[in-house]
């Protein structure tokens, strides 16, 4: 599995300038061009065969997602299905999640489809929520699930794709 080409919304992103350091190409796309099937036609052209979200917080297309069959995969910090859906990433959910008392929180890694993170769920990680985190202590240990457990199951979905 290589990393083929890295897609971004965001100028001034970070990963643009990891891209350009690791020599991997990258794309830079506004909202219009996901909608209207240009980001589509670019993956489709280059033979992406499995496209990897990380913090994208826009609705993929319906066309986009029917492109990728089971070939779309993000990962949402909370414990899904709760906490999910629009309006619910980052620091809102972790606020959420400690506003409702919950025990605990962590990470599911799902696919994606036509609605904000109700795609099948591939994976789910657990941490505790501790008596006196805050959102940003929550979130030191959702990122540490992250890091830890997404690169792994990104290559077991790829290998498992590879196979079909």
């Amino acid at each position: 599995m290589r990393v083929a080409l890295i897609g971004c919304d965001r100028p001034g992103a970070g990963v643009l300038q990891r891209a350009w350091d690791l020599g991997v190409p990258s794309l830079l796309f506004s909202g219009t061009e996901l909608r209207d099937g240009t980001v589509q036609q670019e993956l489709v052209g280059q033979g992406i065969g499995l496209v990897v979200l990380a913090g994208f917080l826009r609705l993929v297309p319906s066309a986009l997602v029917g492109a990728f069959p089971d070939r779309i995969v993000n990962i949402h910090p909370a414990l899904l299905p709760a906490y999910g859906g629009k309006g619910m990433y980052g620091r809102h959910v972790h606020e959420a999640v400690l506003a409702a008392g919950e025990p605990e929180s962590g990470i599911t890694v799902h696919l994606v489809n036509e609605h904000y993170d109700e795609g099948e769920h591939l994976f789910q990680a657990r941490c505790p929520v501790l008596p006196d985190d805050t959102p940003d202590s929550l979130a030191v240990r959702i990122h540490e699930l992250e890091h830890r457990h997404y690169p792994q199951v990104v290559e077991k979905l790829a290998e498992a794709l590879a196979g079909r």
